[in-house]
């Protein structure tokens, strides 16, 4: 899913990191107030990170050269809100683009805004809506995590569509053949994710409700 380094016009690459830039810093300021909240929303956003890193690392090969990997950012959008996720993905990604040769500098922005904004922002809407109609929060989890993955490379797609339109058919043939390079392989992935992390999401509540043992 992550652009690489280089591959974006300079335009584009610009564009992309001053969209993103208004939430990263509405981002740095969540996860200050929540770092400062309790013990158990530290907690949460370092699970919620260590889950992004660990999932967004399994880069598996895709068709026509390119990669798939679940996101894992929809786990942690409803444990601590999609506002803090731009700051743990971007962490993130400035992590993997450095030490992992995945993704980029600067395409940094262009990946945040798809793996750190929208995504999460889908998450918490696919959650609050599910459990408004009185779906379990554990199901409710599983989904927003698919649809936040898929949101997430619908949006790639976008982006590379943008860049490099097609010469016939311009912006929408162009995303048509990306979201649909992107799907042969994300389509079961995105599905694998949610349960994942309905599973994830049902043992972290189990730790938090479980009360801590008594010392002698």
């Amino acid at each position: 899913m992550h652009i690489v380094e280089g591959y974006l016009p300079f335009s584009h690459a610009v564009a992309w990191t001053a969209i993103s830039a208004p939430f990263a810093v509405h981002s740095a300021r969540a996860v200050r107030q929540a770092v400062d909240t309790s013990r158990v929303m530290r907690m949460r956003l370092a699970a919620s990170g260590a889950f992004v890193l660990l999932l967004s690392s399994l880069k598996l090969p895709s068709v026509a050269g390119s990669s798939s990997h679940p996101t894992g950012t929809g786990l942690g959008s409803v444990l601590v809100g999609a506002a803090a996720m731009p700051t743990l993905a971007g962490l993130v990604l400035l992590f993997q683009a450095i030490l992992l040769a995945h993704g980029g500098l600067t395409t940094l922005g262009a990946n945040l805004f798809s793996l750190g904004v929208v995504g999460p922002w889908m998450a918490v809407g696919t959650y609050r809506l599910m459990v408004r109609v009185r779906c379990s929060a554990v199901v409710a989890a599983g989904c927003a995590a698919t649809l936040a993955d898929l949101a997430t490379y619908a949006t790639t797609s976008l982006q590379l569509a943008l860049a490099f339109p097609q010469s016939q058919g311009g912006v929408t043939a162009a995303f048509l053949k990306f979201a649909a390079v992107f799907a042969f392989t994300q389509l079961p992935l995105a599905a694998l994710e949610g349960v994942f992390t309905s599973l994830v999401w049902r043992a972290l509540h189990g730790v938090e409700t479980t009360p801590a043992p008594r010392s002698a």
